[in-house]
Protein backbone atom coordinates (compact mmCIF):
# COMPACT_ATOMS: atom_id res chain seq x y z
CA UNK A 1 0.00 0.00 0.00
CA UNK A 2 2.81 2.52 0.70
CA UNK A 3 4.58 1.70 -2.79
CA UNK A 4 1.16 2.80 -4.21
CA UNK A 5 1.39 5.94 -2.41
CA UNK A 6 4.34 6.75 -3.18
CA UNK A 7 3.44 6.38 -6.94
CA UNK A 8 0.37 8.30 -6.58
CA UNK A 9 2.13 10.64 -4.55
CA UNK A 10 4.71 11.10 -7.22
CA UNK A 11 2.53 11.28 -10.54
CA UNK A 12 0.83 13.91 -8.85
CA UNK A 13 3.66 16.08 -8.30
CA UNK A 14 4.52 15.19 -11.63
CA UNK A 15 1.12 16.35 -12.95
CA UNK A 16 1.43 19.56 -11.22
CA UNK A 17 4.42 20.11 -12.39
CA UNK A 18 3.49 19.50 -16.32
CA UNK A 19 0.68 21.48 -15.64
CA UNK A 20 2.91 24.60 -14.03
CA UNK A 21 5.34 24.46 -17.02
CA UNK A 22 2.01 24.18 -19.54
CA UNK A 23 0.79 27.43 -17.75
CA UNK A 24 4.31 28.75 -17.87
CA UNK A 25 5.14 28.18 -21.53
CA UNK A 26 1.74 28.43 -23.30
CA UNK A 27 1.38 31.23 -26.11
CA UNK A 28 0.08 34.56 -25.00
CA UNK A 29 -1.94 36.67 -27.50
CA UNK A 30 -2.45 39.09 -25.46
CA UNK A 31 1.21 40.17 -24.72
CA UNK A 32 4.90 39.02 -25.96
CA UNK A 33 5.88 35.84 -25.07
CA UNK A 34 9.50 34.91 -23.95
CA UNK A 35 12.37 34.17 -26.34
CA UNK A 36 15.36 32.47 -24.87
CA UNK A 37 17.57 33.03 -28.36
CA UNK A 38 15.79 35.51 -30.13
CA UNK A 39 19.41 36.55 -32.18
CA UNK A 40 18.67 33.42 -33.50
CA UNK A 41 15.38 33.87 -35.07
CA UNK A 42 16.12 37.40 -35.98
CA UNK A 43 19.46 38.77 -36.64
CA UNK A 44 19.78 42.36 -37.13
CA UNK A 45 19.54 43.96 -40.67
CA UNK A 46 22.66 45.18 -42.07
CA UNK A 47 23.24 47.69 -45.47
CA UNK A 48 25.54 45.70 -48.56
CA UNK A 49 29.35 46.28 -47.60
CA UNK A 50 28.80 48.12 -44.32
CA UNK A 51 30.91 47.46 -41.43
CA UNK A 52 29.74 44.72 -39.40
CA UNK A 53 31.49 43.74 -36.11
CA UNK A 54 29.96 40.84 -36.34
CA UNK A 55 31.30 39.01 -39.48
CA UNK A 56 35.32 38.34 -39.48
CA UNK A 57 36.59 40.51 -42.15
CA UNK A 58 34.65 43.94 -41.03
CA UNK A 59 31.73 43.71 -43.71
CA UNK A 60 28.64 42.48 -44.39
CA UNK A 61 29.34 41.13 -47.80
CA UNK A 62 32.21 38.15 -47.28
CA UNK A 63 34.11 37.02 -50.24
CA UNK A 64 33.08 33.41 -51.27
CA UNK A 65 35.39 30.60 -49.84
CA UNK A 66 38.54 29.38 -51.88
CA UNK A 67 37.18 27.09 -54.04
CA UNK A 68 33.29 27.33 -53.57
CA UNK A 69 31.60 27.69 -56.94
CA UNK A 70 27.81 28.64 -56.53
CA UNK A 71 24.66 27.15 -58.15
CA UNK A 72 24.52 27.77 -61.79
CA UNK A 73 27.85 29.39 -61.97
CA UNK A 74 30.83 27.95 -64.15
CA UNK A 75 34.58 28.36 -62.50
CA UNK A 76 36.28 31.43 -64.06
CA UNK A 77 39.72 30.22 -64.95
CA UNK A 78 41.51 33.50 -64.76
CA UNK A 79 43.55 34.44 -61.76
CA UNK A 80 43.88 37.76 -60.38
CA UNK A 81 46.85 39.51 -62.10
CA UNK A 82 47.35 41.55 -64.64
CA UNK A 83 48.66 39.26 -67.24
CA UNK A 84 45.55 37.18 -66.36
CA UNK A 85 43.45 40.16 -67.14
CA UNK A 86 45.01 40.46 -70.63
CA UNK A 87 44.96 37.03 -71.50
CA UNK A 88 40.50 36.99 -70.72
CA UNK A 89 40.65 39.64 -72.97
CA UNK A 90 42.00 37.83 -75.66
CA UNK A 91 40.06 34.84 -74.70
CA UNK A 92 37.22 35.71 -73.64
CA UNK A 93 34.04 36.96 -75.81
CA UNK A 94 30.54 38.21 -74.72
CA UNK A 95 28.03 35.25 -75.52
CA UNK A 96 25.01 38.39 -75.99
CA UNK A 97 24.30 38.57 -80.35
CA UNK A 98 25.45 41.47 -82.24
CA UNK A 99 23.81 43.92 -82.17
CA UNK A 100 22.65 43.77 -78.59
CA UNK A 101 18.90 43.25 -78.00
CA UNK A 102 17.43 46.37 -76.05
CA UNK A 103 16.35 44.24 -73.04
CA UNK A 104 20.18 43.32 -72.32
CA UNK A 105 21.06 46.90 -72.55
CA UNK A 106 18.22 47.61 -70.16
CA UNK A 107 19.56 45.51 -68.07
CA UNK A 108 23.14 46.37 -68.26
CA UNK A 109 21.73 49.75 -68.14
CA UNK A 110 20.24 49.19 -64.27
CA UNK A 111 23.37 46.70 -63.31
CA UNK A 112 25.47 49.36 -64.20
CA UNK A 113 23.48 52.16 -61.99
CA UNK A 114 23.13 49.78 -58.87
CA UNK A 115 26.61 48.34 -59.09
CA UNK A 116 29.10 50.86 -60.72
CA UNK A 117 27.45 54.02 -60.70
CA UNK A 118 28.03 55.25 -56.92
CA UNK A 119 31.85 55.34 -58.43
CA UNK A 120 31.92 56.08 -61.72
CA UNK A 121 29.02 58.31 -62.11
CA UNK A 122 25.48 58.07 -64.25
CA UNK A 123 27.63 58.71 -67.42
CA UNK A 124 30.75 57.00 -66.77
CA UNK A 125 33.20 59.50 -66.37
CA UNK A 126 34.52 58.40 -63.08
CA UNK A 127 33.06 61.18 -60.73
CA UNK A 128 30.58 59.39 -59.10
CA UNK A 129 28.97 60.68 -55.36
CA UNK A 130 31.39 58.58 -53.61
CA UNK A 131 34.25 60.62 -55.55
CA UNK A 132 32.83 63.89 -54.45
CA UNK A 133 32.75 62.21 -50.84
CA UNK A 134 36.39 61.85 -50.86
CA UNK A 135 37.39 58.16 -52.23
CA UNK A 136 39.64 57.85 -55.12
CA UNK A 137 38.62 58.46 -58.53
CA UNK A 138 37.98 55.35 -60.60
CA UNK A 139 38.62 54.92 -64.34
CA UNK A 140 36.88 57.03 -66.55
CA UNK A 141 35.02 54.51 -68.56
CA UNK A 142 34.68 57.26 -71.71
CA UNK A 143 38.64 57.40 -72.28
CA UNK A 144 40.68 55.99 -74.97
CA UNK A 145 42.43 53.10 -72.06
CA UNK A 146 38.87 51.69 -71.37
CA UNK A 147 37.72 52.20 -74.79
CA UNK A 148 40.93 49.92 -76.10
CA UNK A 149 40.41 47.43 -73.22
CA UNK A 150 38.69 44.39 -75.01
CA UNK A 151 35.46 42.70 -73.58
CA UNK A 152 37.07 40.03 -71.79
CA UNK A 153 39.69 42.23 -69.95
CA UNK A 154 36.88 44.59 -68.79
CA UNK A 155 34.58 40.92 -67.94
CA UNK A 156 37.83 39.98 -65.96
CA UNK A 157 37.79 43.31 -63.88
CA UNK A 158 34.11 42.56 -63.06
CA UNK A 159 34.83 39.52 -61.89
CA UNK A 160 37.95 39.67 -60.09
CA UNK A 161 38.26 43.70 -59.42
CA UNK A 162 41.57 45.82 -60.16
CA UNK A 163 42.74 48.49 -58.14
CA UNK A 164 40.27 50.17 -55.33
CA UNK A 165 37.36 47.92 -57.25
CA UNK A 166 36.34 44.94 -55.53
CA UNK A 167 34.77 42.02 -57.08
CA UNK A 168 31.85 41.78 -58.07
CA UNK A 169 31.55 37.72 -58.82
CA UNK A 170 29.41 36.86 -56.09
CA UNK A 171 27.07 39.82 -56.72
CA UNK A 172 26.67 39.50 -60.21
CA UNK A 173 25.29 36.42 -62.23
CA UNK A 174 28.00 35.95 -65.61
CA UNK A 175 25.18 37.30 -67.73
CA UNK A 176 25.10 40.86 -65.71
CA UNK A 177 28.35 41.68 -65.87
CA UNK A 178 27.90 41.20 -69.72
CA UNK A 179 24.97 43.09 -70.52
CA UNK A 180 26.81 45.91 -67.56
CA UNK A 181 29.97 45.62 -70.45
CA UNK A 182 27.49 45.88 -73.68
CA UNK A 183 25.86 49.27 -71.65
CA UNK A 184 29.33 50.84 -70.96
CA UNK A 185 30.05 50.10 -74.86
CA UNK A 186 27.15 52.24 -75.24
CA UNK A 187 27.79 55.16 -73.35
CA UNK A 188 31.05 55.20 -75.12
CA UNK A 189 29.82 54.75 -78.24
CA UNK A 190 26.97 57.58 -77.35
CA UNK A 191 29.92 59.60 -76.03
CA UNK A 192 32.16 60.14 -78.96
Amino acid sequence: MTRVREVLATALVVGVALTLLDALLAPRTDRRNYELFAEMARSPARESFSASAQLPGGITNQPLVPGVVTRSATPFAFGAAPEEAERAGRELESPLPAPVPDADLERGRVVFGAFCGACHGADGAGQGPVVRRGMPAPSNLLADRARLLPDGALFHVLTRGQGNMTSFEAELTPLDRWRAIAWIRRMQGASQ
